[in-house]
């Protein structure tokens, strides 16, 4: 008997490279800014990630070197795309 369900996004890596696919379907503003809620609301909202699950993936992109955050947490900045990211 299972009593929990798979999180898709438990894994940090797997989450970042969603965020990064949600990042690469929005057209960024100013400087190639995306602003944070762009790809925070679809993340839980949408696709029913965690809170968690979006911090650690945002934190491993960043240490990966897959993006950018600003130190206001307002946007983030693509900066070179994860290989066998879709």
């Amino acid at each position: 008997m299972k009593l929990t369900n798979d999180r898709p996004y438990a894994e940090p890596e797997a989450a970042a490279r969603k965020l990064i696919e949600l990042a690469k379907g929005i057209e960024a503003v100013q400087d190639g800014r995306i602003h944070i809620e762009k790809i925070n609301a679809p993340f839980l909202f949408t696709l029913g990630g965690k809170g968690g699950e979006f911090g650690a993936g945002i934190r491993y992109a960043i240490e990966k070197g897959w993006l950018e955050l600003h130190e206001s947490g307002t946007y983030v900045r693509l900066l070179s795309p994860p290989t066998g990211a879709a």
